[in-house]
């Protein structure tokens, strides 16, 4: 019997259990969070993954699904000095365990290092690639060095000109009070 591999319905305990590992790519079009971030921007680029399935003994030794997990793409993100566009590499390595229950899930989590999820037999594989790269992601996207020269103003040239022709308002408080008024 041959196993197919679908990322969008992984059944994960029969993956790990098999061993299995799979390498696959996905167009960035396909991930509509991702493309959010890219402004529209790149939805030919290619999400490339790896992912392998392996079985582990716990501490009482109950056998565990892991998936092991990496990702990469380019993503066309705004560069925060220059606000033009800059390719940036998002990419992760992660680890999956994934225990019966939604309420084991979110206890175990909280009391492990590693991340634990809810085992299924229609797993997205795709969804979980994606919430990695937007985890991913850096905070401030920039150049290495902008190439085009950044402005550091944050006022129009005509700006200095208006400052000059509005009046102190210390140095009007101060005439009044010289004229006997304040």
């Amino acid at each position: 019997m041959k196993n197919e591999f679908a990322p969008r319905t992984l059944h994960v305990a029969a993956f790990a259990q098999s061993g299995g590992s799979h390498m696959g790519e996905e167009r960035l079009a396909r991930f509509e969070r991702l493309m959010e971030e890219a402004r529209g921007l790149g939805g030919e680029t290619w999400v490339s993954y790896s992912v392998g399935g392996e079985i582990r003994q716990d501490a009482a030794g109950k056998d565990e699904p892991w998936l092991n997990l990496k990702a990469h793409t380019c993503l066309a993100l705004e560069c925060q000095r220059c606000m033009g566009p800059v390719d940036v590499l998002v990419e992760f390595d992660r680890s999956f365990r994934f225990v019966a229950t939604e309420d084991l899930a979110a206890v175990e989590d909280e009391e492990s290092e590693e991340d634990v999820l809810v085992l299924s037999k229609t797993f997205n594989l795709l969804e979980l690639i994606e919430d990695e790269l937007l985890m991913a992601m850096p905070l401030s996207p920039m150049h290495d060095a902008c190439p085009q020269p950044v402005k550091m103003q944050v006022a129009d040239a005509g700006f200095e000109d208006l400052m000059d022709e509005k009046p102190n308002p210390f140095a009007v408080l101060q005439k009044l009070k010289d004229k006997g008024l304040g």
